[in-house]
């Protein structure tokens, strides 16, 4: 009797878990309706984190703790930069040591030190690259520091915490997310096989949207869009800054996309093909990313017809710990269409949706995800943007940058995503020796070019230039 009744409790409770994940949450992502169950969880939140660094404060007081105080989205403030010139200049002493005849003087070297200690100190590009800090704690042992041993009751509400995220919402998210990813797999696969077009399109769109919805509540992802009279549209590029893969979960969770990428194997491999099937999706293959000329031929073709959806694309090639954005890559911005600019800023308040790449693989990061509090960030679609005349792609590419870094509130810089794993190209290194050498012999190219001048030299004589100059 007692192996029987195990049985059946079992099966009631699994028949209510489905009916309750049913009622509450896959239906409304069906129709698209909200409960505002997860604005209700969010609002507890934030009183809860409140009274804990109420309380850490207190106990770190009466523990003559001093608390750790991180620097505001990590940044140190600086003196606005001065020319590598004038700052050599003030080494020397003043500005009437640079001689007539420039040579080099021992003191040039504490620059360079002074420089490199700076750079070493508040690096802009590799904390870049890490988890953002925190002002409080959000009761997570993956952002604490010991905070949860400083008094008896927050061990007690961060041990509560624990069985809360791994006990109940861990089971739940990865219940859903499998629900979610099932149902794109079969359902595209139904709808490829519909020979009316229109209607093959309008339903795979319905798809989409329904699957990505049960996937944002797979991560109980709390998302408010602003402006959406700017959502991109037909035969346009949307660009957005990036900070992870759910980037596209949360973009599409508002509106279908073609997405850009390489073909994976394993199970996002059969998600893509699933995709591909009812959907105007471009996958390369792993030998055509690096033809620059067949991607931007293929991405031509594309928003060339007016009928597909728009493609989404993150110009920055990797991801960001969403407290800047960094060199956008020009290949999205010389096709010649409308760009859409889309601003996604993240609250790290209740988990850091930054994906460490180089740390954590993607199963350990969704995992991470998934025993969150929550994942919430808005969304800001900003004006449609276009070439101006005159204007190459990297300008493009930069005022862009800019727009989204201004809305979004993060730091604009102009480092490229790919110092992550590479090194320093020698371009950027030959720029501060140029800058040095300017220094050294500027005189002299004054001089130089008075005497070409004088000589009747036109200043723009191709023949009078390096051929190599330029390249």
């Amino acid at each position: 009797l007692l192996p029987a009744s195990s049985f059946l409790c079992l099966g009631i409770s699994i028949t209510v878990w489905f009916t309750l994940l049913f009622v509450f949450i896959i239906m409304p992502a069906v129709l698209g309706v909200s409960f505002g169950i997860r604005s209700f969880y969010m609002r507890t939140l934030l009183k809860i984190f409140e009274w804990a660094t109420l309380r850490m404060e207190l106990g770190a007081k009466e523990k003559n703790q001093e608390l750790y105080k991180p620097y505001t989205n990590g940044i140190i403030a600086k003196e606005p930069p001065s020319s590598l010139q004038q700052e050599i200049q003030e080494l020397r002493g003043s500005a009437n040591s640079l001689r007539s005849e420039p040579e080099f003087e021992m003191a040039d070297i504490f620059y360079f030190c002074r420089r490199g200690v700076e750079s070493i100190v508040d690096d802009e590009v590799t904390k870049r690259f890490s988890a953002q800090e925190l002002k409080s704690w959000n009761l997570l042992t993956r952002s604490n520091y010991n905070f949860r041993h400083i008094s008896l009751r927050l061990t007690v509400l961060w041990g509560l915490g624990i069985l809360i995220r791994y006990g109940v919402l861990l089971p739940l998210r990865v219940t859903l997310a499998v629900t979610g990813i099932c149902l794109l797999l079969v359902l595209t696969t139904l709808v490829a096989f519909l020979p009316n077009a229109e209607l093959r399109s309008y339903l795979s769109e319905k798809v989409h949207l329904m699957c990505y919805r049960i996937c944002v509540r797979a991560l109980t992802a709390i998302i408010t869009y602003h402006n959406r009279e700017n959502k991109p549209k037909n035969g346009g590029i949307c660009v957005a800054n990036h900070t992870t893969p759910i980037d596209v979960i949360i973009l599409a969770n508002d509106g279908c996309y073609s997405l850009v990428g390489q073909v994976h194997g394993g199970l996002m491999g059969m998600v893509q093909r699933a995709m591909v099937k009812s959907s105007s999706h471009i996958w390369f293959e792993r030998s055509e990313v690096k033809d620059r000329h067949l991607v931007a031929k293929r991405l031509g073709d594309h928003v060339a017809d007016k009928t597909k959806q728009p493609i989404l694309v993150f110009p920055e090639g990797t991801c960001i710990n969403n407290t800047s954005v960094m060199m956008f890559k020009k290949g999205s911005f010389e096709i010649g269409c409308t760009v859409y600019p889309v601003a996604i800023k993240y609250d790290p308040r209740f988990g850091d949706a930054f994906w460490n790449s180089s740390k954590f693989g993607m199963v350990s990061y969704l995992l991470r995800m998934m025993s969150s509090w929550a994942i919430v960030c808005s969304v800001w679609y900003l004006p449609p943007m276009n070439r101006e005349e005159g204007e190459d792609a990297v300008q493009f590419a930069n005022r862009v940058k800019a727009a989204i870094a201004a809305q979004g509130g993060l730091v604009d810089l102009i480092w490229d995503g790919g110092l992550k794993r590479a090194k320093v190209k020698d371009v950027f290194k030959e720029e501060q020796q140029k800058l040095y050498s300017k220094v050294l012999v500027g005189d002299s190219e004054d001089q130089m070019e008075d005497k070409r001048s004088e000589d009747g030299t036109p200043e723009g004589d191709e023949s009078s230039k390096d051929p190599a100059e330029g390249q």
